[in-house]
């Protein structure tokens, strides 16, 4: 299933440690705090357990949001979808 991580961390480090986590997942950055990518339920449950244990929820937020792929062809961007820098081949087919 498409899943989006977004987040607003405060600490470099730990910002940087969830970065590389999504990465680590097969998540695809889009924009400097937003992943998306293809993970199952059970991988889902590992990356909010990961990211509960390196946040401080009270300064940070990380939201992993689900989406099927008809919900996805749905979304409506507007302006400039994505960093093109940041961005894989994979994601960008995705748009189009």
């Amino acid at each position: 299933m498409l899943v989006w991580v977004v987040y607003d961390i405060v600490e470099n480090r730990i910002r940087s440690r969830v970065a590389k986590m999504c990465k680590g997942y097969g998540l695809y950055r889009v924009q400097k705090s937003a992943f998306l990518g293809d993970m199952n339920r059970n991988q889902i449950d590992e990356l909010v357990l990961r990211c509960k244990e390196l946040t401080n929820e009270e300064k940070d937020s990380v939201y992993v949001f689900p989406m099927c792929e008809d919900d996805f062809k749905k979304v409506r961007m507007v302006g400039i979808p994505f960093d093109k820098d940041l961005v894989s081949d994979e994601v960008k087919a995705l748009f189009v």
